[in-house]
């Protein structure tokens, strides 16, 4: 593996929640963090102190406490303050409260995904724009306005994906656009003198907004397919995932959310807009589990993928957009595409039987998983080149040997947490930060070696190479013939 430098640290820690991902990153920290390890804190409000056992011997505290609107204010200053840091991968704590109190203690934060105290509430009556991330990206951002530009560096939705995936989109389009230049001889037809010089300068000034309009991008899918399978079978009444339960259940049952492309041709049934903000996104009055779409990845090939809403789908086509008078001229269509374990698909179908009640018994696979793979990346199509994948390919092998007892979508998640800490702490006055707006270079020399294999690959896989529907004859024709890459071509 390659050697990561240590992080040189002098302060505290508070790493709220002992769930997978955060047994996952307790020792890379203490692996990769050069601290005094009695200055770190784990807390969760569930008696899960055996999960911390390493870093407990190794001298931090674990705490049995639940943060809520009534004890936030002096709880989290029992534990940190002004330069430290508070890494939050617990649920249900709403983020602007939690974000704010860190900008008025002087704390670094981040988080792997933007949460509410209780998004459950009211979900009948409540319409599907307000039950989306691009709702609470805008309450954040309206708090925001209150914070100090170079305040406390707070990183919100750094995980995997959101995430990782950022980055890679980034990576991608800086591998298109070289190619595109350096590999004429694989376009269609050669670039006009014109294109070509906006091209050459969009990759010096690392302009990805224009790289994507520049190159043709169309399409973005955060393309996920988890092989991972387990020698104990999920039982009835049982969820079994990779990854949190609780978590997949919130963002499974709320709106397909994505963000929308200029090239669109019209919107989808069931689509609502935005009236306010950059207005770059739009959802669907239907769970994001129910809507499925066709993506591809290398190893996988083609894929049925859920469009399970995701931060990424906001900031990425956000930034990514061209504006010009006002008027966004150019956006790619940016969504997940998500197929998880078989026998999470298997939980899913029991719980949709069930009314979308939740099953009780609920399981994370680790030690009982016997082969498989996590591939999660980014796949960008319509450009000239067709599609192109870069992401991980982590298989259960490689994790256990990089860390024991853990499964590759966990540690995909845990290594990007690790290099977003590195990030902040080696820039700790940026504000408020989502995961676009850190340098992509500086977060993956630190995940990358946990990533397994990270390939950047060309693709000629479309929407329509896998199709294929028997009665097609004796039905209403669907897609659109005068956009290939149009969404209504990948819905299933």
């Amino acid at each position: 593996m390659t050697t990561i430098p240590k992080l040189a640290f002098g302060g505290r820690i508070l790493l709220l929640g002992s769930g997978s991902v955060s047994q996952c990153l307790q020792p890379l920290l203490l692996r990769h963090v050069d601290m005094d390890f009695t200055r770190l804190t784990v807390m969760d409000f569930e008696d899960l102190a055996h999960t911390a056992a390493e870093v407990t011997a190794a001298g931090a505290t674990y705490v049995r406490e639940r943060i809520t609107p009534e004890n936030i204010e002096t709880k989290l200053a029992e534990y940190v303050g002004d330069g430290d840091v508070l890494i939050n991968l617990a649920w249900n704590i709403d983020t602007g409260v939690i974000i704010d109190w860190c900008q008025r203690h002087g704390t670094l934060y981040v988080d792997t995904s933007v949460e509410e105290w209780d998004p459950y509430a009211d979900q009948l009556n409540a319409t599907p724009q307000s039950r989306t991330l691009y709702a609470r990206h805008m309450k954040l951002r309206e708090r925001a306005k209150g914070w100090q530009a170079d305040g406390p560096t707070a990183i919100v939705e750094h995980g995997a994906n959101p995430g990782l995936v950022s980055h890679w989109a980034k990576i991608a389009l800086l591998d298109i656009a070289t190619a595109m230049l350096k590999e004429p001889e694989r376009l269609p037809k050669p670039l006009d003198a014109d294109r070509k010089v906006k091209l050459e300068e969009a990759l010096a000034n690392r302009d990805f907004a224009a790289l994507g309009m520049l190159t043709g991008t169309k399409v973005i899918h955060i393309s996920e397919r988890d092989t991972q399978v387990s020698d104990k079978p999920k039982q009835v009444g049982e969820f079994v995932n990779t990854w949190s339960v609780e978590g997949f259940y919130e963002e499974g049952i709320a709106p397909a959310e994505m963000g929308w492309g200029t090239h669109e041709p019209k919107l989808p049934a069931n689509a609502y807009t935005h009236e306010s903000g950059p207005q770059n996104q739009i959802c669907l009055a239907q769970t994001g589990i129910t809507t499925k779409v066709r993506s591809w990845v290398p190893l996988g090939g083609p894929i049925i993928g859920m469009v399970v809403r995701h931060g990424e789908a906001f900031t990425i086509s956000d930034h990514l957009t061209v504006w010009e008078d006002g008027k966004a001229v150019y956006r790619p269509t940016v969504h997940y595409a998500y197929q998880p374990s078989d026998a999470a698909l298997n939980s899913l179908h029991e719980c949709q039987m069930n009314g979308y009640t939740l099953q009780t018994d609920q399981r994370i696979m680790n030690d009982e998983i016997i082969s498989g793979i996590d591939e999660l990346g980014v796949l960008l199509l319509g450009h000239e080149l067709n599609g192109w994948w870069v992401g991980s390919q982590l298989g259960i092998d490689e994790s256990r040997a990089l860390v024991p007892h853990q499964n590759a979508t966990t540690l995909q998640v845990a290594a990007s947490v690790l290099g977003a800490v590195y990030w902040m702490v080696n820039n700790p006055n940026r504000g408020l930060c989502v995961p676009d707006d850190l340098d992509p270079e500086a977060v993956l020399d630190v995940a990358n070696p946990y990533l397994g294999p990270v390939p950047s690959v060309h693709t000629d896989w479309t929407p329509r190479s896998s199709y294929y529907e028997p009665f097609a004859n004796f039905r209403p024709k669907t897609g659109d013939d005068t956009e290939p890459w149009a969404f209504e071509n990948f819905l299933v």
